[in-house]
C-alpha cells in the first residue's frame, strides 16, 4: 500500500513539474486546463505512453506552433526509455563491442563505417523505428564524454553528430530516392527533411540522458528552446526561421479578424441628440433607442523605415512580412530599407511575394548595398528626409524597425524629431532585450526620447505591437 501511495505521489509531482516547465517555456497552461488534463488521465491507462502523450497534448496545447516545445518537454518528464533501455541486453557480444571501453562500445573506423552504412539504409528507407534505435545507439557510441569535470554532462549530441556526420549521407539518400522514381529537386528536399528529423532524434536522446544525470528540471531550464512564437528573432536558427515564416500568415489572419471585429464594434459614431429625442416621442419621451451619427472610416497610412543590416535582418524580415500580410488594413503602405542609404522597396512586395526571397534579392543587389559597409542611422534618417520629403504627413504613421546601434556615428536627432513631428504617430520596434539598450554603441535612450521605443523580440510581441499600432 505504501509503495502504491509513493507511486501515485511521484506521478503527481512529475505532472506538476511538467506543467511548470511548459509554462516556463511560454505555453499558457491555465488551472482549468490542468484540471482537464487530470480528468483525462484518470480515465486512461498509465502504462501506454503514446496515449498519455496524446491526452496531455489534447488538453494543454492550443496551437500547432507550440507542439515541438511540448513534445520536447514531454520526452524529458516522461522518457520513452531509461539508459540504453531493454534493447541494450540484446546487444551483448555483438561485433564492434568492447567491454573495456566506455559503455562497452568500441569506436573505431570500422565501427563508424558500419554504423554509417546502417544509418544510410534506414534514412533511405525512412524506417522510423530503426532511426530511433540508431539515434539512441549513436549517442551511446559516439556522444559519450566520460570523465568530464563537475557540473559538465557526460553526453553530447554535438560530439555524436560531428563524429557520424549524417548530413554527409545526403548524396546516398538522394541517389536511393532517384532510383525510386523521385525527381531530383524533390529527392533533395526529402533527404534534407529526413536528416533534419534524425538530427532532432539524436538531440532528444542526448537531452534524455542528461536529464537522467542532472534532472529534468535542469534540462528544461537551460536546454529547451521556447516555443516558436516566443523564440527571439536574433537567436533563431535557419530551421526556426522557416517555421516562423509558416507562422506569420496564421498570425496575420488572426490579427486581421480581431481588428475587423474591433472596427465593427467601434463603427457607431457620436450620439445624434436630435434623432434620439425625436424617436423618443413615440415612447412617451423615454429614449429607449439611441441614434448615432455615421462614423467616418479611418485606416492608417503606414510608412515603415527598416534597418536590414546584420543580426536584425531576421527581425526586419518578419516584421515586413506581417505588415505586408495585413496590407488590406492600411489605406496606404510604403516600405523603406536602409543600412546607411535608404531605398524604397514597396514595389518589390507584390501580392503573394515571399518576403524572404525579396529580402535576399535586395541584399544581393548592388543598388541596395551599404555605401560605407556599416549601419549609420543618422545618415539614413538624413537621406530619407532629403529623398522622400512627401512620405510623411498628418494622416500617416511612422514605424522604425532596428536595434538603434549606429557604430558611434552622428545620430541626427533633430532630423528624426522633424520626421516624427511630420507624422500623426511614430513608433520604434527594437529586437534587442531592453537590458542591452544604451550599452556599447546603442543609442536607444537618445532615440527613445524622440520616438517611443518598445522591445519586440519574438512573434508574440510582434503581433501584439502591430495590433496596437493599427
Amino acid at each position: 500500500m505504501d509503495l502504491d501511495h509513493d507511486h501515485r505521489s511521484g506521478l503527481v509531482d512529475r505532472h506538476i513539474a511538467f506543467l511548470e516547465a511548459l509554462r516556463g517555456a511560454g505555453l499558457p497552461v491555465s488551472l482549468a486546463e490542468d484540471i482537464d488534463a487530470i480528468a483525462a488521465l484518470r480515465a486512461l491507462p498509465w502504462d501506454e505512453r503514446a496515449t498519455i502523450h496524446d491526452a496531455y497534448a489534447a488538453t494543454l496545447v492550443k496551437r500547432q506552433s507550440q507542439r515541438p516545445t511540448f513534445d520536447t518537454l514531454f520526452d524529458l518528464y516522461f522518457p520513452r526509455l531509461v539508459g540504453e533501455g531493454a534493447a541494450a541486453a540484446g546487444n551483448e557480444g555483438e561485433p564492434g563491442r568492447d567491454e573495456s571501453g566506455p559503455g562497452g562500445v568500441r569506436d573505431n573506423a570500422a565501427a563508424l563505417t558500419s554504423f554509417r552504412a546502417e544509418l544510410s539504409d534506414a534514412l533511405a528507407g525512412d524506417d522510423p523505428q530503426a532511426l530511433q534505435r540508431l539515434a539512441t545507439e549513436m549517442v551511446g557510441r559516439f556522444g559519450a564524454m566520460p570523465g568530464r569535470g563537475p557540473g559538465l554532462s557526460s553526453w553530447s549530441a554535438y560530439t555524436a553528430l560531428q563524429r557520424v556526420a549524417p548530413a554527409e549521407l545526403t548524396d546516398r539518400i538522394v541517389a536511393s530516392l532517384l532510383a525510386g522514381g523521385r525527381l531530383e529537386e524533390e529527392a533533395a528536399r526529402v533527404a534534407g527533411r529526413r536528416i533534419g528529423g534524425f538530427t532532432r532524434m539524436v538531440e532528444d536522446d542526448a537531452r534524455r540522458r542528461i536529464a537522467e544525470e542532472k534532472g529534468a528540471d535542469h534540462v528544461a531550464d537551460v536546454a529547451v528552446r521556447p516555443s516558436i512564437d516566443r523564440l527571439d528573432f536574433t537567436s533563431a536558427r535557419r530551421a526556426d526561421l522557416e517555421e516562423m515564416r509558416r507562422e506569420i500568415y496564421p498570425l496575420a489572419r488572426r490579427l486581421a479578424t480581431r481588428l475587423t471585429q474591433e472596427h465593427h464594434a467601434k463603427r457607431r459614431g457620436p450620439l445624434d441628440f436630435r434623432r434620439t429625442v425625436r424617436a423618443s416621442i413615440s415612447t412617451g419621451g423615454v429614449p429607449l433607442v439611441t441614434h448615432h451619427k455615421p462614423k467616418r472610416p479611418h485606416r492608417t497610412e503606414l510608412v515603415v523605415l527598416c534597418d536590414v543590416s546584420g543580426s536584425v535582418a531576421s527581425f526586419a524580415q518578419f516584421t515586413l512580412l506581417l505588415v505586408f500580410a495585413l496590407r488590406d488594413q492600411f489605406q496606404n503602405l510604403r516600405a523603406f530599407t536602409f543600412v546607411d542609404q535608404v531605398h524604397e522597396v514597396t514595389g518589390h512586395f507584390r501580392p503573394g511575394a515571399d518576403v524572404a526571397d525579396v529580402m535576399a534579392d535586395l541584399a544581393a543587389s548592388t543598388a541596395h548595398a551599404a555605401l560605407w559597409g556599416r549601419t549609420n542611422y543618422g545618415r539614413a534618417f538624413t537621406k530619407f528626409a532629403e529623398q522622400y520629403p512627401d512620405a510623411l504627413g498628418p494622416k500617416s504613421s511612422l514605424l522604425v524597425l532596428g536595434d538603434a546601434r549606429s557604430n558611434y556615428s552622428d545620430l541626427s536627432l533633430p532630423v528624426l524629431k522633424d520626421l516624427a513631428g511630420a507624422a500623426r504617430h511614430a513608433w520604434w520596434l527594437n529586437p534587442e532585450h531592453r537590458r542591452h539598450w544604451n550599452t556599447g554603441d546603442s543609442a536607444a535612450g537618445s532615440y527613445g526620447e524622440i520616438v517611443p521605443m518598445v522591445e519586440c523580440r519574438n512573434l508574440t510581441q510582434l503581433g501584439e505591437l502591430v495590433h496596437d499600432i493599427l
